[in-house]
């Protein structure tokens, strides 16, 4: 077992982006705007510093994506531990956390799932601030459309559970959905619209922003960011973590977060440890730029199938995992299918527009379609895993959580029900009343 060549804690004090006149080379401020735009953009600094590993830390957060990023950052901002790296096997902002649908919203089921996902909204609607980076958070409202009655009913259970909550929810009838989207075939397709429940706070933020914001705000918060640092194995002795195996070598550290979505289970078999993850890839897809025509983000209650449209005109929009086992980034033309039939069915007019592209992430399905946000029985390791669809709309609270559970060894309270032991003791938090089946939520 090889150990850490120091037990040092060495604390860097990283200097700031100054420029020599003495202005913050990070600042994205009117006024540096202009001063750039006029003397041609020479004064622009990385955003974030491109650390080298050191020979041990006092945290190690594996994965760079949105949740990684999130951990990382409130462990030096809200609990003043700047001790802390972030790993990851390639640049920022190229895994899940840039390969997503961007859409947030709090409109769940289960009341611990509504807290959470509320939380994490509230924290969205003031991360720009936060970071002091343009995320581009567009609150332009999440409509979720109902075609039978009993699903009427479920909506409605599902809309006052949330008011009970303090949550947004409104119910528009039909006329009110065909005004707020034209597009919509209310009466022709295999389903027709009955309504919809409309979260007005719901919408979407630009995702590879968000990746851009975190890092380097967690950077200048003391954090070391390392790109192209691949994890091979977790590293423990006597019970407890104590570093890791990397593509650039052994890492020292006193506690390893994973933050790893559907690379989760397979570096915790590197310590023996059997995790309720399941990976699946699920497929997203962007047409070309087309003018204004779509004002929210649209769910089909009839079909897995979402979409809006992003600030550069396009499309974007997804449906279901496919149902096989895999860690590829790429989906299946059965599944491109379905997703299109869905959308042709409620917006008959995409029929007239070309898709651009097709990418896939890989995601991390939890066996209750619940996330994970949890000690493991490895002293020293933590989870941050089982996000399901819900891990890019989790990130601010997910970070949070994750943070408090790292620091004071309690589970966060929006977070107590998000724990390991849930599987082995029965609290299961079936969101989806599909039961154990990582595929059908």
């Amino acid at each position: 077992m090889r150990e850490p060549t120091t037990n040092v804690k060495i604390q860097l004090k990283r200097t700031p982006n100054v420029r020599s006149d003495g202005t913050d080379s990070g600042d994205y401020g009117l006024l540096r705007l202009l001063r750039e735009g006029i003397f041609g953009h020479g004064g622009w600094r990385p955003a974030w510093h491109k650390a080298q590993p050191r020979a041990h830390y006092r945290v190690l957060v594996i994965g760079g994506g949105g949740q990684g990023l999130a951990t990382a950052h409130a462990l030096a901002t809200l609990h003043g531990i700047t001790d802390v790296a972030v790993l990851e096997k390639g640049p920022i902002g190229l895994g899940n956390v840039g390969r997503n649908t961007t859409i947030i919203r709090s409109n769940y089921f289960h009341p611990d799932n509504v807290r959470f996902y509320e939380h994490s909204l509230q924290l969205w609607e003031q991360l720009e601030r936060t970071l002091n980076f343009n995320v581009m958070v567009s609150q332009r409202g999440t409509l979720n459309l109902f075609h039978t009655e009993a699903q009427r009913d479920l909506f409605t259970r599902r809309a006052n559970g949330m008011r009970l909550q303090d949550v947004d929810a409104v119910p528009l009838d039909r006329k009110e959905v065909k005004s707020l989207v034209p597009l919509v075939d209310l009466d022709h397709g295999r389903f027709p619209v009955l309504g919809g429940f409309l979260q007005p706070r719901g919408g979407t933020v630009r995702h590879d922003a968000v990746a851009w914001g975190y890092a380097r705000a967690a950077s200048r918060a003391g954090v070391d960011i390392v790109e192209h640092c691949e994890v091979r194995r977790i590293v423990t002795a006597g019970g407890r973590v104590t570093g890791v195996e990397t593509t650039q070598g052994f890492i020292g550290a006193d506690i390893v977060c994973l933050a790893v979505a559907g690379h989760s289970s397979t570096l915790a078999s590197t310590v023996g440890l059997q995790l309720p993850i399941e990976s699946h890839v699920l497929q997203a897809f962007v047409t070309e730029a087309i003018k204004p025509v779509l004002d929210v983000v649209l769910t089909y209650g009839a079909g897995h199938f979402y979409i809006s449209q992003s600030d550069k005109g396009g499309l974007v929009f997804g449906g279901h995992i496919d149902g096989y086992n895999t860690y590829g980034q790429r989906g299946t033309l059965p599944m491109a299918e379905e997703v299109a039939a869905a959308g042709l069915t409620l917006l008959p007019g995409l029929g007239r527009v070309r898709v651009l592209r097709q990418w896939g992430g890989v995601m991390d399905m939890s066996m209750d379609g619940s996330p994970l946000i949890s000690r493991t029985p490895i002293e020293g390791l933590y989870l941050n895993g089982g996000w399901c669809y819900g891990g890019f709309k989790a990130i601010p609270a997910g970070g949070v959580a994750t943070a408090h559970l790292i620091a004071t060894g309690e589970p966060h309270a929006i977070a107590r029900h998000m724990d390991l032991d849930r599987f082995a003791d029965g609290r299961l938090i079936d969101e989806r009343g599909a039961g154990p089946y990582p595929w059908a939520h």
